[in-house]
């Protein structure tokens, strides 16, 4: 079915869900990183972006939070870049394990794989996969110039988060050896923790996730710079990763609700794809048990049922002026 919907009708949405839940007041900054519990819980903004590179937002879409998780992403479609599918599939997997983020639990369940690119364990793994193998610095310039090519502008380092990150990431740790016991990790296990810990610290705005998410959902061309960041073929793969676990053990309920596929990260990000439409971003640091931002839910959703849109419609989507 052909359905057409208008740009004013997108800012409208966008303004309403703004409207609606600015005040709402529920779940709490993540306190188990202390950066993140220091950070102003009433910052909350909306963007998105079209296809044609046009951005609607609201609210504080230029303030510099913590990646944290949504990283997992980017990271992702660095490996796809760098080796494809296949290679992704057999090296780290694609299932979702149903389990929390930080799972251990998940790793021994499944010791033939790490599941997902988009949990912890999986993340770590992706780090170790980036080239080239055992050089710290320039794999770290390959993800953050990743994340520039998807974002169309850099994200920065913020160092105190780094540091929190750095002091408190005992699970982590735990993860990345475990996954060295099972021969899952294809670098030097502590190198690959630290970059998996630099990422989670940049800092990223709305406006840079929902043209990260744009880029996706224009087939990996991004629309504010109008260069192909990664081959056609593969946005699929990156969407179906992020239907499947974007918010973990949520995921399901999210998708059934909001109908577009997200990532979520515990600094208050949610990143949407609606493949061939738009790329959707909203930040408010408070979170649920999950490690969702509850207000960031609350607005895509909103945005997303008010339009009617969703990636199970089967709908051809055109956007007006």
């Amino acid at each position: 079915m052909k359905k057409e919907i208008s740009i004013t009708q997108i800012e409208q949405a966008v303004h309403e869900a703004h409207d609606l839940y600015r005040d709402n007041h529920d779940g709490k900054n993540a306190d188990y990183i202390p950066y993140l519990a220091g950070v102003d819980s009433q910052l909350f903004g909306i963007s998105v972006c079209l296809t044609d590179g046009h951005i609607i937002e609201v609210g504080d879409t230029q303030y510099r939070f913590g990646i944290e998780s949504v990283s997992k992403v980017h990271t992702a479609i660095l490996v796809l870049r760098q080796y494809g599918a296949d290679k992704l599939l057999s090296m780290i997997g694609a299932d979702a394990t149903g389990l929390p983020f930080n799972s251990i639990v998940a790793i021994l369940l499944e010791n033939d794989h790490p599941s997902t690119p988009l949990v912890n364990a999986g993340a770590i793994a992706a780090c170790s996969m980036v080239q080239p193998t055992g050089n710290a610095i320039a794999k770290w310039k390959a993800i953050v110039d990743n994340i520039t090519l998807l974002s169309g502008s850099a994200p920065v380092l913020i160092d105190e988060l780094y540091k929190s990150e750095s002091e408190t990431n005992f699970n982590n740790r735990s993860i990345a050896w475990l996954l060295k016991n099972y021969n899952r990790i294809y670098d030097d296990p502590d190198l690959s923790l630290d970059l998996y810990t630099r990422q989670c610290s940049l800092g990223i705005t709305a406006e840079q996730l929902s043209v990260c998410g744009a880029t996706i959902a224009n087939k990996g061309v991004n629309p504010k710079t109008g260069q192909q960041v990664f081959d056609a073929s593969l946005a699929p793969k990156i969407t179906s990763l992020i239907s499947t676990v974007g918010f973990y053990e949520r995921t399901g309920d999210w998708l059934y609700t909001s109908g577009i596929p997200a990532k979520s990260g515990v600094g208050g990000g949610i990143l949407g794809v609606l493949p061939g439409v738009m790329g959707i971003s909203a930040f408010a640091p408070p979170i649920d048990e999950a490690g969702n931002s509850v207000k960031a839910q609350l607005a895509v959703r909103y945005i997303m049922n008010k339009l009617g849109l969703s990636v199970f419609s089967g709908d051809s989507v055109t956007i007006t002026v």
